[in-house]
């Protein structure tokens, strides 16, 4: 119940005590409570109410105890002269308000991408610092600093427990996209260690995307997010095989892919606008309407993948495109696309590069070319199940 429920407490807290750290602390407080009453007293009729009315009473206990009290309770009267208060939830439990704010704060561009990924897991997420560390291949002392520098830099910017509007909201709403994006790639195509996909950080990126549209209903970009994330998710029990080798798409076993999640994928995808997180959505559903690889509408995606370079230009996008052209057009076609993309500083390091030029190459009756672009991704990927998948096509030529 914590787990469910612990999200909201801190968001609720956190407008008290305007301190995300402060905040965790007293939730955890109210869980210990609940830990040693509830097995005498029984579990109360709505649990998430009793911890949140707990957890508040113990903050506003702190913030009398504080010796700046009547200094702080000064400023906020100046600022709710300034501004009219958020209007109060109609139940104890209802903070979707605070909640958002939390993902904002969570978010913020203040902090290092790293920081951000892991606090938004820990805060929102509810995850523990031993299951981000596992999540992530990294060690736990590592990423329990990680999140406690993350909670000090918050207090010290005086980062405000609000929502932005105007100018700021865009920028502010792109990070926390972008925080959701990053921990569902991570699981969806781990970039290292020895699994390709790690779906638990997947359900968690989507649980977040879900929040957050329920949050923001007329974000477009939103509902862009979560469509691709739905899309993409249909397919996770697909991509690996009965000993975790990856499965390229062509070869996916199409009647396994999740329905509901792709029927999910399409309601939200009627909500989207046409940002860059939408014309993924789009790329994403025209592969999951093909009921064959060989339906699949490559003419399209690539236009979609023109449109995408246009709106965001990136050789990683680019290199996507050619993908599509090879397929929408031939191999013949996208070649010069790659080796264009082959001067690009940012993909020097970036094993799909050579991955996808020997995939053409072998295409094209050009095996030992072939063979050596394989080699040279296999050397370049740090995922264990991509290099031994690359490695068996260099063999095979």
């Amino acid at each position: 119940m914590f787990r469910i429920e612990s999200a909201r407490i801190i968001a609720g807290v956190t407008r008290i005590v305007r301190d995300v750290g402060i905040a965790e602390e007293i939730a955890q407080d109210a869980l210990v409570t609940a830990l040693e009453q509830w097995p005498r007293s029984g579990v109360p009729d709505r649990p998430g109410a009793w911890l949140m009315a707990t957890a508040k009473h113990r903050a506003i206990d702190l913030v009398r105890r504080k010796e700046t009290y009547a200094r702080k309770l000064a400023e906020v009267g100046r600022t709710l002269e300034d501004e009219p208060p958020p209007a109060e939830p109609a139940e104890p439990d209802d903070i979707d308000d605070d909640l958002l704010r939390l993902v904002f704060t969570a978010c913020h561009p203040v902090l290092a991408t790293e920081a951000r990924i892991a606090l938004t897991l820990r805060l929102i997420g509810g995850l523990t610092t031993q299951e981000i560390a596992r999540a992530f291949l990294s060690s736990e002392s590592t990423v329990a600093q990680r999140i406690v520098r993350a909670k000090r830099t918050l207090a010290k910017a005086a980062v405000p427990f609000e929502v932005p509007y105007g100018a700021d909201r865009e920028a502010r709403l792109s990070s926390v996209l972008e925080v959701i994006y990053l921990v569902f790639n991570e699981g969806y195509s781990a970039t290292s260690g020895d699994d390709l996909v790690r779906p638990a950080l997947c359900e968690d990126a989507l649980r977040l995307a879900r929040v957050l549209a329920a949050l923001m209903p007329e974000e477009g970009e939103v509902h862009g997010l979560a469509a691709l994330l739905e899309f993409q998710a249909s397919r996770i029990a697909t991509r690996t095989g009965p000993d975790g080798e990856p499965v390229l798409l062509a070869d996916q076993n199409r009647a396994r892919w999740n329905r509901l999640l792709i029927a999910r994928g399409a309601r939200a995808m009627s909500r989207a606008g046409s940002g860059p997180y939408a014309l993924q959505a789009a790329i994403a559903g025209c592969h999951a309407a093909a009921v064959r690889y060989e339906d699949t509408d490559w003419a399209a995606i690539a236009t979609l993948y023109g449109r995408l370079v246009q709106l965001t230009p990136s050789p990683v996008v680019e290199l996507n495109r050619a993908v599509a052209v090879s397929m929408a057009e031939g191999p013949a076609a996208a070649l010069p696309l790659v080796d264009a993309l082959a001067r690009e500083p940012a993909l020097s390091a970036y094993h799909l590069l050579p991955s996808v030029r020997g995939d053409l190459l072998e295409r094209l009756g050009r095996p030992r070319e072939a063979r050596a672009e394989f080699e040279r991704a296999a050397s370049l990927t740090r995922n264990e199940r991509e290099r031994t998948l690359l490695l068996r096509r260099a063999a095979r030529l």
